[in-house]
């Protein structure tokens, strides 16, 4: 058994040593070597300096950006269009400064065991001083993680990620300005809308957008901020089976929803919009061709003049008034604000939480709709006084049936509002208390 044990080691230490030798005297090759580098950069450009992309696919015609003389990229082929520039950009960073996974060959005269002979995507590179580059991305690498790719008259072949090819395999949809119109949203000054046989026209004096037609009201500003941002971001619903002669049949045969004209600095354009069946379709004057759209184009646009009113009875908003004079009947309720306190008439400080809650329940009052008719005798009588008593604001309601209407002093407009809130108001002028006195030491 001890003899049996001897061998045993004998031949494992004969082995071991067999494999040192081996070791020493096998190093790695050149290309070994190179593989296990840290990846090496394949270009590294500064975007600024490049002029001009020249994308090839199989399959596909040439895809061409280019600057301007602005500095600005446009779609230059196969078709002249405007460019969304974040997504040039996009594309340009993944182009600009490529690194490479490995180094698979240092030099090699078979590029077609790679898919890199005739590649299935090369993008050439044209820089403002006329230096060029084309960089050419092959087959799928067994793992399928990354391809195969090289700069061509380069003899070195590199894997690079495959989210970094698609990144740079871009077609005209993905690389065009998909917005309908190309107004300056903060520069837009009217919106001319005519929807369901009705006509509204809005106004924008600095932040402030007012109703024009059809006759002069408060506007609600987030409402109309939501219509700008509807008419902003309208963009062209676009997908690889867009048929843009279907598109036009299908507007051609649509009912109309809305038409919307926007005004900025440089002009007006104009927005019409139809719905067929459940698919919504656009026509615009700053695009040429008719493009379906998203739903919710269709359903921002699908307004009348009342979704756009000011149903607020109070502009003061979130800001806190400066004084405040309440007649309910016969009980009449003062507050003026000094710093963060509240006094009363007779120049007693009020208990501060009643009078927030009498600040709330005046700035909550809103109408449940807008009527014509139904104005009586003068029940509550509100008046509030705010920025630094710049603003004042009139408020007068009458009882009418069930509910209460109510106008602002000097406008013709009528709000009908709900019983529930003005008992609310009511009660929280009446639980106003004074301040409670200090406890003595």
């Amino acid at each position: 058994m001890k003899l049996r044990g001897l061998i045993i080691a004998t031949f494992v230490l004969a082995a071991l040593v067999g494999v040192l030798y081996w070791s020493n005297h096998h190093k790695p090759s050149e290309t070994s070597e190179a593989s296990a580098e840290t990846a090496p950069k394949i270009l590294s450009l500064k975007e600024d300096d490049i002029a001009q992309v020249d994308l090839k696919k199989k399959g596909a015609a040439d895809l061409v950006v280019s600057r301007d003389g602005a500095g600005k990229w446009q779609i230059t082929a196969p078709k002249p269009l405007a460019a969304e520039q974040a997504s040039v950009s996009g594309m340009l960073a993944n182009v600009s400064s490529l690194s490479a996974e490995r180094l698979v060959e240092d030099k090699t005269t078979n590029f077609a065991q790679y898919g890199l002979s005739d590649p299935e995507l090369q993008a050439a590179i044209l820089e403002k001083n006329k230096k060029s580059y084309k960089l050419l991305l092959g087959d799928t690498t067994p793992t399928g993680s990354a391809v195969y790719a090289r700069l061509d008259g380069d003899p070195r072949v590199f894997t690079v990620a495959s989210y970094v090819k698609n990144g740079i395999d871009k077609s005209e949809n993905d690389l065009r300005d998909k917005r309908l119109l190309t107004v300056d949203r903060d520069k837009i000054s009217r919106i001319e809308l005519a929807a369901r046989k009705q006509e509204i026209e809005l106004g924008r004096n600095k932040d402030e957008w007012q109703i024009v037609k059809p006759k002069p009201q408060r506007a609600d500003s987030s409402q109309v901020d939501e219509l700008v941002r509807t008419l902003a971001d309208a963009s062209m619903d676009l997908g690889p089976t867009d048929d843009p002669k279907a598109d036009a049949a299908a507007f051609g045969s649509g009912t109309p929803i809305a038409t919307a004209k926007v005004t900025d600095e440089s002009g007006t354009q104009e927005l019409q919009l139809r719905k067929n069946k459940n698919d919504y379709y656009a026509k615009s004057s700053a695009v040429e061709g008719i493009y379906k759209v998203p739903s919710s184009v269709g359903t921002g646009l699908d307004k009348n003049p009342d979704d756009f009113r000011n149903k607020k009875l109070f502009d003061f908003g979130f800001n806190q008034p400066d004084k405040i004079e309440l007649h309910d009947g016969s009980k009449a309720y003062f507050l003026t604000r000094g710093g963060e306190d509240w006094w009363n008439g007779s120049g007693k400080k009020m208990d501060p939480d009643g009078a927030q809650t009498l600040i709330d329940k005046l700035r909550d009052l809103a109408a449940s709709k807008f009527v014509d008719a139904g104005f009586g005798a003068v029940e509550i009588d509100i008046t509030v006084v705010s920025n630094d008593q710049k603003n004042r604001e009139k408020v007068l309601i009458s009882k009418s049936g069930d509910h209460y209407v109510a106008k602002r002093d000097g406008e013709p407009t009528l709000y009908q509002l709900d019983s529930k809130g003005v008992a609310e108001l009511q009660k929280a002028a009446a639980d106003m208390k004074l301040e409670a006195a200090p406890l003595a030491k």
